[in-house]
């Protein structure tokens, strides 16, 4: 018996194209707002770019509390109980 992988998916399948995509942007965005990216580059301390700290810390923080986003999508029938937590805590 053989075991089938689940197929990859789209984003996965174009995770190359995304990537490339999101540096040409970035250079765009660069190249059209320079001055106004300049402020942002200021924010600083320490060395360590403040706007750039807080998007790593979001990227990585899903993954040390182990988010599920797949079972995100299901919160519909459980509103009445996420509210009650959400009003204890």
């Amino acid at each position: 018996m053989t075991d089938q992988l689940p197929a990859i998916g789209f984003f996965e399948k174009y995770l190359t194209a995304w990537v490339l995509l999101c540096i040409a942007a970035g250079i765009a965005l660069g190249k059209l707002a320079g001055d106004g990216m300049q402020v942002i580059a200021d924010l600083e301390v320490n060395t360590v770019n403040i706007p750039v700290a807080i998007l790593i810390w979001l990227m990585i923080y899903p993954m040390m509390v182990q988010v599920d986003f797949d079972s995100i999508r299901r919160i519909g029938p459980q509103l009445k109980g996420i509210g009650l937590t959400v009003v204890v805590n």
